[in-house]
């Protein structure tokens, strides 16, 4: 156990328990359950006799192609045919940690605690990730040392029998080759685990056959054209049921009092009722029978505290910025230096909302004693650990088998709908499928969290930014995920006893990427009723936003061309100064002169680098539309550059919803949208054209899961300022 005290004396490097700790064992015994004649080569791997090998995956499916792109990595140091390339989710294990993840998600609720002991303690805890643009960052070293190493033996087994030296083999198309002799990997492969390891692995050097930089086919696409590929609602079990439930508003605390069983049990269907302190669901034979049998319920609930409202939420903002905030960042003495002629301007974000195409689902199955779950979940032991304490069972008695996600966004990090199935399957003692309504996902989202910032500013007298001052009101968001998440983590625990600092979530993206002589970043944590977790593109949506937009306007304050102005202060940045011009001349970029409806704004996060050209307008009933997207990318080495295109073209239009679509409105604890219409998500015919370059590069991979969010929407705001002359200030941007 940590003691707050063993904390506080090791100070910022942690150094006294980083020392303990290192002293500890690191070998974690690894069972990948092989089948009948398949060979575990390590902790990653194994190798049938027919020469296929499945690779473990520690991440979470839900469309960024880690299902690809990190058995591209093992196999491109194996020697592998890509054909034999096979995938299954990793065992809950400390191999398959992701304290990158955790780092960047938990940050503002972990702040006070030492980088070394945190990642020790994610490791120990096998807490497995998926979030924060981490997969490849994460995990691309230990995949190139298990293909290595499983390479390494194979051509040992190889040379044994063809009494030679091991160094004189080579692989290649899932072959041990020496000259004119071939032996597959299927053949060596339970020779090869008998042998050991050389002290050192050799990596593979040289760019010839190798598969790291091309765009390999993705594993998972062929199952989810054809319709096999299986997701929770795909799962069936004998004697299975359906349940579906209503919880209480959203924000404050709600006691379910009244419903109408007499009118469900009319339903057609329905099995039986479950209630709970918080929510109550219908169990069904049917899916339909089980939505028919909640409506027929008609709920009432009891509320105390506040609730959501987004009146409420409005002026919570306001008073945030009302009060001192929290230093995240600062150079210089930015009181002195802003006085006299000093822009100021504010902005505002709302509500991100997930908006999956997946809703929260689970599928629980309590027998013997034990709890089977299926899910698709991003944070598995932290899934598992919840449905054990639902249960008051050790976490030895539930078992996880994770599925494809469908979507997610950040969603499938929570586990609300887990528990609940859990309870239901335990009281009915029959296998059930819950799934939640659209309405209930939308009441209940951890939505990605609402924004004010009073940017504050001094120009020189030739146009150079003198000073620079962002005061962000927004909720702390990695606190609450700490908090959320990790409220039974004795760490978590003892973090949250120390003093408050500026949540690092909530601020990642606020300082600017330009060289500024001054500037200041202040968090307002702001108190709001409505529930806040992780959204796709993070709190960089916002910071981004602000950030980009402002850079705009001191541009045309000063009489510069926005380009220019923003190359100007990139002198340290070589890369992102790259991307700008490389998406400037690619888009046409001709000044962002009125009437031009073109706009700039660039972004660095998770080690990547983007610029984003967009053009817009407003259409004819006053809706912003946007008609081109460029954007220039340089995410290091890409080990499948056909996905990172996805990725951010995915997350362009991920962002374009966000921009130009609505944020529910809350009041009284009520939402008043109710399906994926109401959110007024772009369709196929809203779709611009999109051009996504990729800039060569030879640095470390970056994330890109998330990159392609943050620039868009200042982007298209800064066209749309062109466009008109009038400059949109709030997200999501209104009607003209």
């Amino acid at each position: 156990m940590i003691s707050r005290r063993s904390l506080l004396v090791t100070g910022g490097a942690g150094l006294g328990l980083a020392v303990a700790w290192a002293a500890w064992p690191r070998r974690y015994a690894v069972d990948l359950a092989p089948q009948r004649g398949e060979t575990p080569i390590g902790s990653w791997l194994k190798i049938a006799e027919s020469g296929r090998i499945t690779v473990a995956v520690p991440q979470a499916e839900h469309g960024q192609g880690v299902y690809t792109t990190l058995p591209q990595i093992v196999a491109d140091e194996l020697g592998a045919d890509w054909r034999t390339i096979g995938v299954e989710a990793a065992p809950l294990n400390p191999v398959y940690a992701n304290p990158l993840a955790a780092k960047a998600l938990f940050d503002g609720g972990l702040a006070h605690v030492p980088d070394a002991i945190r990642r020790e303690h994610w490791v120990r805890s096998a807490l497995l990730l998926t979030g924060g643009s981490t997969s490849v960052r994460m995990f691309e070293d230990a995949l190139r040392e298990a293909g290595a190493a499983a390479r390494v033996l194979l051509a040992k087994a190889a040379a044994a029998r063809w009494e030679i030296d091991w160094e004189q083999c080579e692989t290649s198309d899932g072959m041990v080759v020496s000259g004119n002799r071939r032996l597959r990997f299927g053949e060596l492969a339970a020779a090869a685990a008998g042998f050991d390891l050389p002290d050192e692995l050799p990596l593979r050097i040289g760019d010839e056959g190798r598969l790291a930089g091309q765009s390999l086919p993705r594993l998972d696409a062929p199952a989810k054209v054809d319709g096999s590929a299986n997701f929770t609602a795909d799962v069936r079990l004998p004697d299975m049921v359906f349940a579906s439930i209503a919880q209480g508003p959203a924000g404050g605390a709600s006691r379910l009092v009244r419903v109408d069983k007499a009118a469900a049990d009319q339903v057609r269907g329905v099995l039986a009722v479950v209630e709970n302190e918080h929510w109550v669901a219908a169990v069904a034979n049917n899916g339909w029978a089980a939505i028919q049998g909640v409506a027929a319920l008609r709920p009432r609930f009891e509320t105390r505290g506040m609730l959501a409202d987004s009146a409420a939420i409005a002026r919570a903002l306001d008073a945030a910025l009302q009060v001192e905030g929290d230093r995240h960042a600062g150079v210089g003495d930015i009181a002195d230096v802003l006085r006299g002629d000093v822009a100021r301007v504010d902005y505002s974000v709302g509500i991100g909302m997930h908006a999956a195409l997946e809703t929260p689902t689970a599928t629980a199955w309590w027998h013997g004693d034990r709890l089977e779950l299926w899910l698709p979940t991003q944070a598995p032991g932290l899934a598992r650990a919840a449905a054990a304490r639902a249960l008051s069972v050790a976490e030895s008695a539930v078992t996880i088998h994770p599925m494809l996600v469908g979507g997610s966004f950040g969603q499938s990090l929570e586990h609300d709908a887990v528990v609940q199935a859990a309870m239901i399957a335990l009281s009915v003692r029959r296998p059930v499928q819950l799934t939640w309504s659209r309405r209930e996902a939308i009441l209940h989202d951890r939505v990605g969290a609402p924004a004010k910032a009073r940017m504050a500013a001094r120009l020189s007298s030739d146009g150079r930014i003198l000073g620079w001052h962002a005061r962000i009101a927004t909720p702390a968001t990695g606190a609450a995920l700490t908090e959320r998440l990790l409220h039974a983590d004795p760490l978590a625990r003892m973090a949250s006893a120390l003093p408050r600092r500026a949540d690092g979530y909530a601020m990642s993206g606020a300082v600017p990427a330009y060289g500024l002589p001054a500037l200041a970043v202040d968090h307002h944590r702001a108190d709001i009723a409505l529930p806040v977790g992780h959204l796709r593109g993070g709190a960089d949506r916002a910071n981004a936003f602000f950030t980009e937009c402002f850079i705009d306007e001191l541009a045309h304050r000063a009489g510069a061309e926005p380009m220019s102005f923003r190359i100007a202060m990139l002198g340290h940045d070589a890369r992102l100064a790259r991307c700008l011009t490389t998406a400037a001349s690619l888009g046409g970029w001709d000044g962002g002169r009125p009437g031009s409806g073109q706009g700039l704004a660039c972004h660095a996060m998770a080690g990547s680098m983007i610029a984003v050209l967009a053009e817009a307008h407003y259409d004819a009933t006053g809706r912003p539309a946007v008609s081109r997207v460029v954007a220039a990318v340089d995410c290091g080495r890409a080990i499948n550059p056909d996905i990172v295109r996805q990725q951010v073209e995915g997350g362009i239009m991920f962002a374009i919803a966000l921009a130009t679509g609505r944020s529910p409105s809350f009041q009284a604890g009520i939402a008043d949208a109710r399906t994926l219409g109401d959110l007024r998500l772009p369709r196929l015919a809203d779709t611009p054209e999109i051009t996504v370059e990729l800039i060569p590069s030879a640095a470390d991979p970056g994330g890109v899961s998330d990159l392609g969010v943050p620039a868009v929407a200042p982007a298209i705001a800064n066209a749309l300022a062109s466009a008109t002359g009038n400059r949109p200030r709030h997200l999501p941007f209104g009607p003209a």
